[in-house]
Formats: C-alpha cells, structure tokens, sequence
C-alpha cells in the first residue's frame, strides 16, 4: 500500500498542487522530495545458478587472459628497475583483514598480532607529477576483485586499460621517481619483509552518537553527594566572561567511529608468501574483513628498520624463490624446538 501511494504521489501529485502553488513550483518541489520505494529494474530470475556459475567461470577466464596478454614481454616491454636508495618511497598494499592471533618471541613474551590478507592486489595506474599534485608521481592500486555489475563505465575503462578486473577498493599511492611500476603489476605480501614497520589505514567502527566518558574517556561527576542527573555530563565546557565562548575543537559528545584513521609503526612479524598473509603488530582499525592500506612507516624511528626491502616490489616470476613463511629472528617457531642442549 505504500509503495503504491508513493507512486501515485510520484506520478499525479503535481497536477494535485498545480491547482494551488502553480504547475513550475509543484513539479520542482515534488520531484526532490517525495520517496518511492519502486524496485530498479531488475530479472535476476532468469538467470539459473547454472548461468551464474557460467558467467563467473567465463568472466575469470577472460580476466585471467587480459592480464596475461598486460604482461606479456612481447606486446609491451618491462618497465626498467631501478636501485633502492634512502629517499626512495614505495608503493603501498591493499589488504583485508582477517582477525588476531597471539605469537610468542624466543624469550617467552606474548604478543598480539593482525592478519591481514592481500587478495588480487594490482597496480592499475601511473600518475606523474603534472597528473598528480604537481610535486610527487602516484600509483593508483585495487585489491578485491568485485562484480563489473556495479561499476560505472569510467571505472571499468580504467580496468580495461590496466588489464585486470574490476577492484573493490581503489587507492592511490605518493611514490619516488625510482618506484614506479607498470600498470597491471600484481603485488604480493611479499612486498613486505618481517622485522620492517609499516602504517595500516582503514576506517573505523561506528560507535554511533555516544558521550565523552565512552568517546574520550572522561571520568565523569560524583555519583553522589548531592549530584542529580550529571553524573556522566562532561561538566564546564568554557570560560565565561571573555572570551565567552566555547573553543573549537572541545570535547564533546557526538558521532564516535566511522572515520578514517592510522595505526603508525608496526612490526611485521610474520608473512605467508603461499596465502599472502601478513601478521602486523597490535590492533589495525576496522571491522573483520574490512578493506585497508598498507605502507611503509614514515616514522623516524622506524625508517631505520625499512633498509633495501624488495624494490620497487617482490616480482614472483623474477626474483628467487621464497619460503612458505617469513618470520621475525625474534619470533618463536612452533616447528622446532623451544630447548637445545
């Protein structure tokens, strides 16, 4: 009954308010305001899950094809490599994270760790400094691949051109001169080496509107003596008199979470070359299978420890072959054994 008087309203409302407010204003009122809750136009009926499955295995084949034919040495040549020095700046990974999970060092200590997945990551465009901000050269890198049903025809021409299929997230990287990559270049957790540090950027979860004692941890009135209904109230929120006002930037309550935000500095511990896990220090923002960035640390602190990594990136076909898992030389390895004589 609703969606049918909405459509009604949608469709013979103007002539109604015509007679009163005049023909121009009703139809520019009434087209920006008034809801529908039409359903698009859309015959996933006929589709059986044999097309389904048919059309998936189709659209992987001809995507598996596309980024062979991007690579292929003969069609276009590499792009040449270049030495890694100080004020190199690399590319970055797009990854999901997967969850937490404890890990021990040699000398018993307990730590927590993330493990955050790198799925299809490619490389899918080049910006130079005129392109980008006038000042450094960019990478433009997707991770996840996604349905191409959902994606507008600029998008699917840039993953056309690149010759890889349609991304998830799409994240653009500042890196040097030295560090560029052909477009279509598939990037590994490889990429990354433990005992480095990187930055993980993702969004928050949404707390929704909360107070200052769960936003900033205020610690709150008395809860007696006197006090009535303030007990979790921030209390004075600026001085009277002059300047008589409240400054920007007060503690307040609001909207908590549902932002982006970076964790700086964190030890790589661990990387799975086979399922391209990487294991970072701590928490990372974010929910369970959310999308993120993954950069080297800008830290000064932690650019020491970030010395002639795989440069511009780990390329599998090229470099040598690597384990199944990288560890720390400080991480505690299940397989042998804890004591020696």
């Amino acid at each position: 009954m609703a969606a049918w008087t909405c459509r009604v309203l949608l469709y013979r409302g103007a002539r109604v308010l015509a007679g009163r407010t005049g023909a121009v204003a009703a139809d520019s009122c009434l087209f920006q305001s008034v809801r529908t809750v039409k359903t698009t136009t859309w015959w996933e009926e006929h589709l059986t899950e044999d097309n389904k499955s048919y059309m998936r295995k189709s659209l992987g084949e001809e995507y598996n094809r596309q980024i062979a034919a991007k690579l292929h040495p003969l069609k276009d040549e590499p792009w040449p490599r270049q030495e890694w020095t100080e004020e190199s700046r690399r590319v970055g990974l797009v990854a999901v994270k997967l969850g937490m999970a404890p890990v021990w060092t040699k000398t018993g200590e307990r730590h927590v760790v993330t493990m955050l997945q790198v799925q299809d990551c490619h490389v899918l465009k080049y910006l130079s400094k005129e392109e980008y901000d006038g000042h450094t050269a960019a990478l433009v890198v997707g991770g996840k691949n996604a349905s191409p049903f959902y994606k507008t025809d600029e998008e699917m021409e840039m993953f056309r051109l690149a010759g890889v299929p349609p991304k998830q997230k799409v994240t653009t990287f500042k890196v040097s001169d030295n560090a560029i990559i052909k477009p279509g270049t598939p990037l590994y957790a490889a990429h990354f080496r433990p005992g480095q540090y990187v930055d993980v950027t993702a969004k928050t979860i949404g707390k929704g509107f909360q107070g200052v004692m769960k936003r900033y941890g205020f610690k709150g009135q008395p809860a007696s003596h006197g006090q009535t209904k303030t007990h979790r109230r921030p209390g004075a929120s600026g001085p009277g008199g002059d300047p008589a006002k409240v400054f920007k930037g007060k503690k307040m309550p609001g909207m908590m979470g549902n932002v982006f935000d970076t964790a700086h500095g964190l030890k790589v511990w661990r990387v799975n070359t086979r399922y391209n896990v990487i294991y970072v220090h701590g928490s990372v923002p974010g929910h369970k299978n959310c999308l993120l960035k993954v950069r080297d640390s800008n830290l000064p602190t932690s650019v020491e420890k970030n010395i002639n990594p795989p440069f511009p990136t780990f390329f599998c076909e090229e470099d040598e072959q690597l384990p199944e898992d990288l560890y720390d030389e400080d991480m505690f390895i299940h397989t042998q054994p804890s004591l020696t004589l």
